[in-house]
């Protein structure tokens, strides 16, 4: 695909993806089939075959709840969860419209499925233990987080308080109401921590890490960025060159790691059939990707030319962004499992925090007294007890690949 879209650029030749060959020949396609050709198509990664017998077994007639079900990586998991039959699928989400739409979505879908959707805050631990009370999922997928570096920066409060205390809460009911399996969403950010958002995320895998020995099996998966999430660079750059640009990119050389959304989550669900409790599963998403490169592939694919119809502007880091992810720590050691692209980092990988129920305590006090400093110096200490600072980032174990999606000699 990629040596195709290469000759066709060059000789300005509008290009499109056709159906397959044979329901071109037996008339057994639908004109929206024919489209234009996405990034996805252009991430020179071979499909991976993966056992869907299992997910379905794991998931089939049993009660499954998936918090954040309005977010890009929530509605995915809800859908392919739909997918294995379910006895009754309960989506869960604070913001009303992005439910709506998801639960509009998958009953147009799945018509007989049971599903209820939830309004509900993971902050509000008494709204959360009665809803567990209520459906007693067997499976959960907690997916509710905020997730913008720079917002976060900003009001740490709120990342403590969704991200830590929101998912201490869904732990407890998790454990207090039978829950079999708990999966936590987590992100290559929680990898030294710089910003808060990493730090919080970092200190929800603590959390799981520690929350065994109750019956319920608690994991965290951990992957990079997804293209065509809610609010990132996909959509942002789609909207920039539609607009005439310019497209802003922050530095010319950060990279971040990618990959699709229902890859994504196809292998969190895999990790769910395997873990055992406590483990912090990693998604091997590839080599990282340079943003400007994905930028300058954007511009092509809309059939623009850079410098002529298009600018990238180059903007600077914003407060508490890194210039490289990567999605695991030199103390954090990789095995293998059994799924293709899912390593596990060995059980002793995360630190254990002796005082986790004294920081809990206190992150509460914090955030009733609206204290954004005592609120950013306790999630340090919990996350980085040696010093109770930010982590400092990593120069080495970076290896840039400028091919994954190459058009005229330049990539990501």
């Amino acid at each position: 695909v990629r040596e195709l879209v290469q000759s066709c650029s060059s000789l300005n030749v509008k290009f499109k993806i056709l159906p397959a060959f044979r329901d071109l020949v037996t008339g057994s396609y639908q004109y929206q089939s024919i489209r234009d050709i996405e990034l996805e198509d252009l991430l020179g990664r071979e499909p991976i075959a993966l056992n869907r017998e299992n997910v379905v077994s794991d998931l089939h007639d049993r009660v499954v709840l998936v918090t954040g079900a309005g977010g890009s990586i929530g509605s995915e998991l809800a859908l392919q969860a739909a997918q294995a039959g379910p006895r009754l699928l309960v989506i869960l989400d604070n913001a009303e419209s992005p439910l709506f739409d998801v639960d509009r979505r998958l009953r147009e879908q799945f018509p007989k499925l049971h599903i209820v959707p939830a309004i509900a805050d993971v902050r509000e631990r008494k709204a959360i233990m009665d809803l567990f009370d209520t459906y007693r999922p067997a499976r959960v997928f907690h997916a509710a987080a905020y997730k913008h570096v720079p917002l976060m920066e900003a009001h740490p409060i709120e990342a403590v308080w969704n991200n830590v205390i929101g998912t201490k809460n869904v732990i407890d009911a998790a454990g207090r109401f039978g829950v079999e399996k708990f999966l936590l969403i987590s992100t290559d950010k929680a990898v030294y921590p710089k910003n808060i958002m990493g730090a919080s995320k970092r200190a929800a895998e603590i959390l799981v890490s520690q929350a065994n020995g109750n019956g319920t099996r608690y994991v965290a998966v951990r992957f990079g960025n997804v293209l065509g999430s809610n609010g990132s660079v996909v959509p942002i750059f789609q909207d920039q060159i539609k607009h005439g640009g310019p497209i802003k990119v922050t530095h010319p050389e950060v990279t971040r790691f990618f990959m699709t959304i229902p890859e994504a989550v196809e292998l969190v669900l895999q990790s769910l059939t395997i873990g055992e409790g406590g483990e912090v599963f990693v998604l091997d998403m590839g080599e990282p990707v340079r943003i400007v490169d994905l930028a300058k592939n954007m511009i092509r694919l809309s059939g623009l030319v850079e410098g002529d119809d298009i600018q990238i502007e180059y903007t600077g880091l914003r407060p508490g962004e890194k210039m490289h992810e990567i999605l695991n720590d030199q103390q954090e050691h990789l095995l293998p499992t059994a799924i293709p692209k899912v390593n596990v980092l060995r059980a002793d990988a995360l630190p254990r925090v002796e005082n986790l129920d004294e920081i809990l305590s206190d992150m509460h006090v914090a955030i009733k007294n609206r204290d954004d400093q005592q609120a950013r110096a306790l999630l340090w200490k919990m996350v980085n007890p040696t010093n109770g600072c930010p982590f400092l980032e990593p120069d080495e174990g970076i290896t840039i690949i400028s091919e994954t999606l190459g058009i005229n000699g330049e990539g990501v």
